[in-house]
This record gives C-alpha cells, structure tokens and sequence, in this order.
C-alpha cells in the first residue's frame, strides 16, 4: 500500500484546507489534500477510502510531477494532463510542466516543433496558458497543447494562411493575403465556424478584401473581455481600413482609419496593437526596396477613429539626426505602454513613451559591435516587458531595468540621464542588452517570426521546417550578481 498527498494550498474542491481524503485508486490507496481535489471527491461524506477505477500508476505519476517538476514524466504530458482532469488536479500539474518565468538573458532552445506534413509556418499565435496554433503549408492549422503536444492537425479552406489570432473557447481568426474574408475555425473540431467579410454598400469597389493584420487578443485577465477584434482589410485596388469585429456575434461594428493605399504612407498596416487601457489601436506599415525601408506608424482613437498621433519615415518632422535611417520594425510594450522600432542601417533600437509623444519622441540605444551589421530584416517583439530583436548575428533581448529605490523607498535619480528623464519621460542608462542564442543558433538561418505565449518564446527561420521553443532555465536567478 502506498500513500500519496498533493500540496496544500492548491486550488480544487471544496474541501478544507490541511484535510486528508484517502482515495483507493485501482486497489492502490492514496491520501490526498481535499482542498485540492475535484469537488466530487473532496465531499464524498464516508469514512473509508474512496474508491475509484482508474489506472493508479497515473495518478503516481501525476503526483511525482508535481512535486518533482524537472524530473522527467513516467508518461506523457498529454496523458497526464487528461487525468488530471478527472482528479481536479490540472491547474496544479500545469503549472508544474510550464517553464519557469521567461528571461531573455537566460533563454535557450528547449525543443522543436514540427507538423507531420507540409511543415514550413507560414503564420503563428501563441496564448497566455503557452499553447500555440501554427499554420503551414498550403492552409493547414495544427493545435499544441499547453504541454506541446499536438493536438489536432487539419487543413482550411484557405490556399495560405498568413495571418492568425486565438480566441476563447479554442477558436482561431485566420487571414490570407491570397484569399479575401477573415474566417472563424474551431481548433477542436477542425470545422469553419464563420467568416467576416469588408463591404460598403456605397462603394462597389469595396470587395473582396483580403486580410493583412489582426491585433492579438488582450490577455485573459484583462477587465474587458468582449473588445473587439481588430484586422486589416485590403481591396485589391490597395483601398483599406482596420475593421472592429465583436468577438461574439462576428459581426463589424465600426470601420477605422479607411485609406486609398494609392501611396506608402496609406497602405494596408501589417502590425496591430490593441492597446486597450489608452482606447487606442497602433498600426504600422512597413515596405522595403532597392532604396531601402520606409513606412508610418499611427495610434488611432477606437472610438472616434481620429489619428491622435502619426510618424513616417524616411522624412516627417523632428528626426533630423536619424534621417536616412527609417526603421524596419516597431511594436508596442502593452504593459509598460512603451513603443519600440529598430533602425534599419544602424540596427539601434528606439524607444518612445506613448504618454509623451510628440515630433520627435525617440531615444536611442545602441547594441554595440555585435549588433552592428545593422538592422536589414531584423523583427522586433516585445513580450513580458521585454524586446526581442532579431539580427544577421542573433537574437538579441532588451531588458529595462526596475528603478532604483533609495532607502525612504522613493524612487532615486540615476546618474547621468537627468536631461533625457525630463524631456522624454526615458532613462535609457535603465536598458541593458544581451544575446539570446549562441553562434551555432545563430547559423541556422535569419529570424521570420516571433511570438511569445505564457513562459516560451516561439520563434521561425528563413526556409526552416520547424518552430523553435525558447525557455528560460529552472537555474535561472538562482545566483545574485549584484
């Protein structure tokens, strides 16, 4: 006979915490903390063990996971998952599987994903629990549990799917730049639930528009859970505008920043950003040619569909000392309301509070000699208060440093950057920068696509068949360098 007991403190059943709630699981006897079973369990009034019909070796191993979370499962983490269920035990065992907090400085490759056919990504959207929805090939979407384990592989309608978002209940928005609508696909079913087309009664033109961008959703615990999805519609004649979709009745609810796309600083955003405590939406547009890069960025007011601020590069106001070097890409710290963009010939990363943006609202942060082959191609993600960037030489992470406290536990000035902290609200002395991969990483080809989803960050390359999984170390932090 063997006895077991989970943690306590753990959410489950009803049971009181510091009760134990013996179970005889397949003849196998196993004492467990009531508080943190399913409530069917945790009640049952009778004084003699619970009996239960199941396999006791998992429920073993379900425990041996959670108490010992970098030993390796005696079965699958999928298996494990699907038991716990039953035990009420999910959350526990999840949240013992995930990887610890994710840490730039720290990273490395833990593993590689690769659908069983046509496995080259063409687009990605990870979720805050870390599970992942990967489309590839000629309009497959293939579904990664939160242990990354695949869970449905099954091919759209769509020729290509060049553009995907998560919503709740294990629903995807999916786009294509080759095919017009924005389409609904259950992950579990495998089926096409609903499709949101662009049309305007008074302009004929208004048809057939094909999705570019849409905005990631805002995170789980976000007070407004029904704002709407926002996506990029393009006609084919380039006429576009960023349409707001409620999430429930699929329906579009208001058309925002309607352009010709006749000139580059009206076409089609490729990058959307909810940024939902200002009411705002950030989209930028980036092209690139045999003069180099060039493109706009523009924070809208969702409710009233005014631009509130905009920049273009090359050329605009107030960017005299970075003329000639646009930048290749920006995105948006939601959380830190922060925006960054890194420069195309110089490779620096910009960084500009969104409470204080004016024509020229930027300071600048080099990388030094490594990050010097400029910023040709680089994609920049920000993710967890942190910026990754990727390079011709790696994959490089921005960190910004928490304040300093004097011992009164007010904030204390730091040396040196009095002028920049007034003027623009940013001490750049508080980033630091380091590399994420090594050089045998680095040679795997140039960064495509990065997303981050709970603790991992997920990563393509130029040509590659697979998708890169990156993981901060359970040893990470164990050691103070101060």
């Amino acid at each position: 006979m063997e006895t077991s007991a989970a943690g306590a403190g753990r959410p489950g059943g009803g049971g009181k915490s510091g009760t134990a709630k013996q179970l005889n699981v397949g003849g196998k006897l196993f004492a467990l903390e009531a508080s943190s079973l399913s409530l069917s369990l945790s009640l049952d009034p009778s004084p003699t063990p619970t009996f239960v019909d199941r396999d006791p070796a998992l429920l073993s191993g379900i425990l041996s996971a959670i108490r010992a979370p970098s030993s390796p499962p005696a079965f699958s983490a999928r298996v494990l998952l699907d038991e716990a269920l039953f035990y009420g035990l999910h959350a526990q065992l999840l949240a013992a599987l995930s990887p610890p907090p994710l840490l730039g400085f720290s990273a490395s490759l833990a593993s590689t994903l690769s659908p069983a056919s046509e496995p080259f990504p063409t687009a990605l959207a990870a979720h805050h629990d870390g599970s992942l929805c990967l489309a590839h090939g000629a309009g497959q979407l293939t579904y990664y549990t939160p242990a990354l384990d695949r869970l449905t592989t099954f091919r759209t309608h769509l020729h290509r799917a060049t553009s995907i978002r998560l919503l709740p209940s294990s629903l995807a928005v999916v786009g294509s730049s080759s095919s017009p609508g924005l389409h609904v696909y259950d992950l579990l079913e495998g089926w096409h639930v609903a499709s949101v087309e662009w049309s305007d009664p008074t302009d004929l033109r208004v048809l057939k528009a094909k999705v570019i961008a849409i905005a990631a959703r805002p995170p789980a615990d976000a007070a407004d859970t029904n704002s709407p999805i926002l996506a990029t519609f393009e006609c084919p004649h380039r006429e576009n505008c960023i349409l707001a979709i409620d999430p429930v009745t699929l329906k579009p609810i208001q058309e925002i920043g309607r352009q010709s796309g006749s000139a580059a600083k009206s076409s089609s955003p490729d990058r959307l950003v909810h940024l939902q405590e200002l009411g705002l939406v950030f989209a930028s547009s980036v092209s690139s040619g045999a003069f180099g890069y060039s493109g706009y960025m523009r924070l809208w007011d969702i409710r009233s569909g005014n631009v509130v601020w905009e920049t273009s590069e090359p050329g605009g106001s107030g960017r005299s000392s970075r003329f000639g070097d646009p930048f290749s890409d920006a995105d948006v710290d939601v959380k830190q309301l922060m925006l960054y963009k890194v420069c195309s010939k110089s490779g620096d990363i910009g960084v500009a509070d969104l409470r204080r943006l004016d024509n020229d609202p930027w300071v600048y942060m080099s990388s030094g000699p490594k990050g010097s082959g400029g910023g040709h191609g680089s994609v920049l993600h920000c993710y967890k208060s942190q910026v990754f960037v990727s390079r011709k030489d790696g994959l490089e992470v921005w960190s910004r440093l928490e304040e300093q406290r004097d011992d009164t536990c007010n904030l204390s000035e730091q040396p040196g950057a009095k002028e920049t902290l007034d003027r623009k609200g940013i001490n750049e002395n508080s980033f630091r920068s380091s590399y994420v991969d090594t050089e045998e990483d680095s040679k795997r080809g140039m960064i495509e696509m990065m997303e981050g989803g709970g603790d991992r960050l997920f990563v393509t390359r130029e040509d590659t068949p697979v998708v890169e999984v990156w993981e901060s170390s359970r040893l990470a932090g164990a050691i103070s360098l101060a």
